[in-house]
């Protein structure tokens, strides 16, 4: 009798073992493992407020890509959620969100590209990027013309994570230098006087060249910190109040493509 509960012991253990190993196989199989153990990496790197609400809407986005169909749109949508997730300033997650983006857009890369992502791929994934940070398509063109390779090209890590980075640094330069004309303007329907421009595009200029070139970063370092008391001396200097008048203005656009020239000039054209 207790050889008979022995054997039902084993055979039900056995049972177990099968069916366990065949749910193991099922996950690995669907894909099913390696999706949620990458949501849960990435809730683990983002703590957010809500992790129900961040896992929801994780899967979906990916629920969206595969309906929009598209294995390269995917690919760029994919690798541009994973560098939503980290600022710039916040290097280490950010380093690793573009690891994952650089790895997300290698995967099927033919044979005689395999040194590195497809320059149209990363071409596009930086155009959206530059649009996703708020740029418009005639600020950004200029600086895009500058790095992204052509569409024949493969682009090693390092050229990837520099473009990437330039591209997130230039939309904060940029929100940075509207609110320096913000801070020109007399008011916000009335553009301001192109003396107090110029004057603060000058302190802007000063500032970026003693920044560290080696590093993109640094120019909005450098820009950060011209402060309001600095942006009032520049305007007292060039405008003392006893000698205020009416005179040529310039507009939110031009004082922009003027920032944005200063910053551009600075970045290496890639060859």
């Amino acid at each position: 009798m207790a050889e008979k509960r022995r054997v039902g012991v084993e055979i039900m253990c056995d049972s177990k073992s099968a069916k366990a190993d065949g749910d193991k196989e099922f996950l690995s199989q669907t894909g099913v493992s390696a999706l949620l153990r990458g949501a849960l990496l990435k809730l683990l790197e983002s703590r957010p407020e809500d992790p129900v609400g961040f896992l929801a809407e994780h899967f979906g986005h990916l629920s969206s890509e595969a309906d929009d169909g598209g294995a390269e749109h995917q690919s760029v949508s994919r690798a541009l959620w994973h560098l939503s997730l980290a600022h710039h300033s916040q290097r280490s997650a950010f380093n690793n969100n573009v690891r994952v983006a650089y790895e997300l857009l290698t995967q099927g890369v033919p044979r005689r590209l395999s040194g590195g992502v497809h320059g149209r791929l990363y071409s596009e994934m930086l155009r959206c990027l530059c649009s996703e940070g708020g740029l418009s398509g005639s600020t950004a063109a200029p600086l895009l013309r500058r790095i992204q390779s052509h569409d024949y090209e493969a682009v090693p890590f390092e050229l990837f994570r520099q473009g990437v980075l330039t591209c997130a640094v230039f939309a904060d330069y940029i929100r940075k230098s509207q609110c320096l004309y913000a801070a020109v303007a007399s008011a916000p329907d009335r553009p301001a006087e192109r003396t107090l421009c110029q004057a603060v595009l000058s302190t802007l200029r000063e500032a970026l060249e003693t920044a560290d070139g080696t590093d993109v970063a640094r120019y909005l370092e450098a820009s950060a910190k011209i402060s309001p008391a600095k942006v009032a001396q520049a305007m007292a200097e060039a405008h003392p109040r006893a000698q205020r008048q009416d005179g040529p203005t310039m507009d939110a656009q031009e004082f922009e493509d003027a920032a944005a020239a200063l910053f551009i000039a600075r970045v290496r054209i890639v060859t």
